[in-house]
């Protein structure tokens, strides 16, 4: 089976949807040994963020001379992006091993997995074959019952909470951090980002050994680079040039620099790895001629931390934007905080993509007309969006967008 195939075979276990509990991942695994004990594991959940924070921890790990497994999702262009080891991506051929492997188990056992399971079941194996020192698990939706909550970790992380996913994970802040505060079960030592008295609430249901760097670093500050895209970030007398850009990037880099710190990594070696994380996608320098910028800013709360750098050092006659935004989402909100940083808006459509809405379908959430217009295919509307000739074209609302944009211009 070629690669393309298999691929398309394993997506089609999301049929099962999303099905909250462990059962599944637990008997896949047991079947397989319990590979996830076979490494120390540090555990990212959050509403957003975890991707960036995963990234600089690894990214300072390798630096430090560990060999190191990262866990991540969506994928932006490939699979194989999901599970990195020692910053390379699985290779085709250990995706078809893997997926052979936990595929026989779940025929011969007939578990009714999703397609979330099997991916995390793979991983879980692979990083065991590989001999990972420490594996970085970023949580898919939740924590509690996320595939990726069947091992002991020895730092829990939650970057922030907002509302997300309510329909499984609760109405309010409170109910949906005791979700994400579920990863933390045994661990030694959690870290979270939020100042929210209701996170905090449900940490400390959970654990009484946490620390909030909000507070832990309050000295600590930040100013963006606007010319070298840069974050420079001073705590004490140490400053430190982080590569990730933005604001919300300054809570990410706190939490990923305490994990580091509790791992007694030295201040050099953090130094030198934050300098150079590479995360695509989150306010990514796609183009410099024209000045094009990638943000997956996906739900109100990105957007609003997308407009917070915007800003900072752009008129709203400055900006052009291409956006397209998931079903799920806030449409109404999210379009209206985008107007408040561009006065020429342009909606598309996700082609192939069930959660998504035409872009005529996304007028119809627009308050303001007058600074939008739709076009339906991804390309033509990035086309739209340069020919504007502003200064910064920002394209944003799903990752899923980004994918179909990177892929019809890298073609």
């Amino acid at each position: 089976m070629n690669i393309d195939a298999l691929l398309e075979e394993l997506y089609s276990y999301s049929m099962f949807s999303i099905r909250l509990g462990l059962d599944n991942i637990k008997e896949i695994c047991k079947h397989l040994g319990n590979p996830q004990n076979s490494y120390k594991v540090i555990h990212i959940t959050g509403t957003n963020g975890k991707g960036s924070t995963s990234t600089t921890v690894e990214t300072i790990l390798l630096e430090a001379g560990f060999k190191v497994g990262k866990y991540t999702s969506p994928h932006i262009l490939h699979f194989n992006e999901r599970i990195a080891f020692n910053n390379e991506y699985i290779s085709n051929s250990d995706i078809a091993k893997y997926y052979e492997k936990v595929k026989t188990i779940i025929n011969k056992y007939n578990i009714p997995a999703t397609f979330f399971e099997v991916t995390t079941a793979m991983m879980f194996e692979y990083f065991k074959d590989v001999k990972a020192d420490y594996v970085i698990l970023e949580a898919g939706m939740g924590g509690r019952y996320d595939a990726t909550n069947i091992c002991d970790n020895i730092v829990s992380v939650i970057t922030n909470v907002s509302l997300e996913h309510t329909e499984y994970l609760g109405d309010t802040i409170y109910k949906i951090a005791r979700e994400k505060a579920g990863i933390i079960k045994n661990c030694p030592y959690t870290i979270y980002a939020d100042s929210n008295p209701d996170v905090k609430k449900a940490i400390d249901a959970e654990t009484n050994s946490s620390v909030n760097v909000l507070e832990k670093y309050k000295d600590a500050y930040y100013n963006l680079d606007f010319s070298n895209f840069l974050t420079n970030i001073t705590i004490g007398d140490n400053k430190y040039e982080y590569s990730l850009f933005g604001d919300y990037q300054f809570t990410n880099f706190l939490c990923a620099y305490e994990v580091a710190k509790y791992l007694k990594i030295s201040e050099e070696i953090i130094k030198k790895a934050v300098s150079k994380v590479i995360w695509q996608c989150r306010f990514e320098v796609f183009s410099k001629e024209p000045l094009v910028i990638f943000d997956g800013a996906h739900n109100a709360a990105g957007v609003d931390e997308l407009c917070k750098i915007v800003k900072q050092h752009f008129k709203k006659d400055d900006v052009s934007i291409l956006v397209s935004i998931l079903k799920d989402k806030d449409r109404t909100t999210m379009f209206k905080k985008l107007n408040d940083i561009s006065s020429n808006i342009i909606l598309t459509s996700i082609p192939d993509n069930p959660r998504a809405s035409t872009a005529k379908e996304l007028y119809e959430f627009v308050e303001n007309k007058r600074d939008f217009t739709f076009e339906e295919d991804p390309i033509k509307a990035y086309s739209m969006a340069i020919s504007s000739k502003r200064k910064l074209t920002i394209c944003c609302g799903s990752f899923y967008i980004l994918i179909k944009l990177k892929e019809g211009l890298n073609e």
